[in-house]
């Protein structure tokens, strides 16, 4: 943690929706003046497009049926821990991006699933990072220790495979028997470095469905925001004004002492009333380390 260069992360597995939790940290930084440097997870891919099938390949040819982006041998665990240490000691460090589409890959003049240049960071009040890996751990390496803001978003898994098959079929043209064939293929490093983050974050938000997801796999539709609630779960509670929330949050309740459960259809209101005020510690407490 670092109170003159903040770190704000937010980790999840494919297709859990931290992107959407992305936008609306965009929008607090845009409103509260607070210049962030983004970071995408993916773009700390050890292999890009054609090298990770390559790489799938020649594992698979070694029995290995495993090998997939949520482990160690396939990220640059090394290199976030890295950028993190060094932004949260002096504000600096370095990045690339992945090119997912043609859409991101035109303006570079590369093809997609490629990476661009590594460049320096810009000067930034803070760095937010999206992605699959925010709060990893693995030998000695743990990314987890550095940032001032963990947040988790793991939806329980049927919704959240419901979402990458949905999201990889209509944005990626892949099939449902091989998203399939990639969601069993990364059930090892799912269960050892994907979950484990979720008992490292400062705040979970999971996302259940009320209606029957009891078959993923043949979901017709996404459930909707009003089709679920919210469970959001505090790691250490102390001075997050509850009563405030529940009243803010019509037909919220608390199922715990550090759990308050929210109507999904409420999510982007929810995230503003916690993490706004989150934002303006974070940002008080740098402009005194900063002596202004």
């Amino acid at each position: 943690m670092s109170a003159k260069h903040p770190i704000i992360a937010i980790t999840g597995s494919s297709g859990a929706g931290t992107t959407s939790v992305s936008r609306t940290f965009q929008q607090i930084f845009r409103r509260e003046g607070v210049n962030a440097v983004f970071i995408e997870g993916d773009s700390y891919h050890r292999y890009d497009r054609l090298e990770m099938k390559k790489q799938m390949q020649e594992q698979l040819a070694l029995g290995n049926d495993r090998f997939s982006h949520f482990g160690p041998e396939a990220n640059l665990f090394d290199e976030l821990e890295r950028l993190f240490a060094g932004y949260a000691e002096a504000g600096t460090g370095k990045r690339r991006r992945y090119l997912h589409d043609e859409e991101e890959a035109a303006p570079y003049g590369q093809q997609p699933g490629t990476f661009t240049a590594w460049e320096d960071l810009p000067d930034s009040d803070l760095l937010f990072y999206e992605g699959l890996h925010g709060a990893a751990a693995a030998g000695d390496i743990d990314v987890a220790r550095y940032p001032d803001l963990l947040v988790g978003v793991v939806p329980v898994i049927n919704l959240e495979w419901i979402q990458k098959i949905h999201r990889d079929k209509a944005s990626r043209g892949y099939s449902t028997e091989a998203v399939t064939d990639t969601i069993l293929r990364r059930m090892n490093d799912y269960v050892n470095y994907i979950c484990p983050q979720f008992t490292r974050t400062h705040v979970n938000f999971q996302r259940v469905p009320i209606v029957d997801t009891s078959n993923p796999f043949i979901a017709r539709d996404i459930p909707s925001p009003d089709e679920s609630m919210l469970v959001i779960r505090f790691a250490r509670p102390k001075g997050i004004d509850f009563p405030y929330l529940l009243n803010m949050l019509h037909d919220s309740f608390m199922s715990r002492p550090n759990t308050i459960v929210v109507p999904g259809g409420k999510m982007g209101l929810a995230m503003q009333l916690i993490f706004t005020p989150f934002i303006w510690r974070i940002m008080e407490r740098r402009q005194k380390a900063l002596g202004r």
